[in-house]
């Protein structure tokens, strides 16, 4: 891969990549998409990272389907796939971490200890390896997106970090690999999300401008279905992550909750221009 790198380099080809931890979906195929209108070569890896699990989460029994993934990405015009073992991302004796302060200790890094000290550690490592002009990630990951942006710019990387819309469902679910934990009455309860974001974009089309109603109203709508356990629902500056109390500028609006024994994210972004706020779901 570093070879492949470096001669993409060499030849001056501006090489487009696509993290991904595999069990490949449209959401990950949009940003691929997006990778080949403006690259070539381009560069998918699947590594299930195993530093970004905790110790109760579902790292043995998340979804691996290299050869239905490998097939996909060929078809889609993928010119490479990177897919490291374990023992060649962590070899033995590592012990060289990253960790963006501030930002990795709130929303998902409350919930999750640990878990953005290992995706911060692993982009950081397959940024380095595949060398990319530009790397593409999605926006249903939001924080997640934010860090690395703050990692590619603190550490003075190389590759342009772009994020792209969030894929959902035709029920408004955003897309996500462990969608396919859900069983039928879980599914149709995990479009609660979606309408909690959805109702909160029609207030602030209305002229709703208070945060702390719209997280109300938000609450309001996961607290009706049963099957919903909400591990925080909160609206925040894009850029630093802090809770707001009225809109301004860009916020997001972000949710995190159990359907069942599955962990789902979605999110609203926010944006102030010219006076207007557009909310893009």
């Amino acid at each position: 891969m570093k070879q492949v790198a470096r001669q993409a380099r060499a030849e001056e080809r501006p090489a487009g990549f696509v993290p991904t931890m595999g069990a490949l979906h449209e959401g990950h195929l949009s940003l691929v998409r997006a990778a080949l209108a403006e690259c070539r070569p381009v560069i998918v890896s699947i590594f299930v990272n195993p530093t970004q699990f905790g110790p109760q989460e579902d790292f043995q029994k998340y979804p691996r389907t290299l050869e239905a993934d490998r097939k996909r990405l060929e078809e889609a015009g993928v010119d490479y796939l990177f897919a490291p073992e374990i023992a060649e991302m962590y070899p033995q004796g590592f012990r060289t971490w990253v960790n963006v302060e501030g930002l990795s200790d709130r929303l998902e890094g409350r919930v999750r200890p640990g878990h953005f000290r290992g995706v911060t550690t692993v982009v950081l490592k397959l940024l380095s390896i595949v060398q990319p002009q530009k790397a593409f990630f999605g926006r249903k990951d939001a924080q997640q997106a934010r860090l690395i942006q703050q990692m590619a710019r603190d550490l003075h990387l190389d590759s342009e970090i772009i994020v792209c819309p969030i894929v959902r469902e035709p029920d408004g679910l955003a897309m996500s690999s462990r969608n396919a934990y859900l069983n039928p009455d879980e599914r149709c309860a995990a479009t609660v999300l979606y309408h909690a974001l959805d109702g909160a974009r029609r207030s602030m089309e209305r002229g709703e401008r208070d945060a702390l109603r719209l997280v109300a109203a938000m609450r309001e709508v996961m607290r009706a279905e049963p099957l919903a356990q909400p591990d925080y629902v909160e609206l925040v500056d894009a850029e630093t992550l802090e809770p707001v109390t009225r809109l301004r500028g860009t916020c997001l609006a972000l949710l995190a909750a159990r359907i069942g024994t599955v962990r789902l994210i979605d999110n609203l972004l926010i944006e102030e221009r010219d006076g207007t706020f557009l909310a893009t779901i």
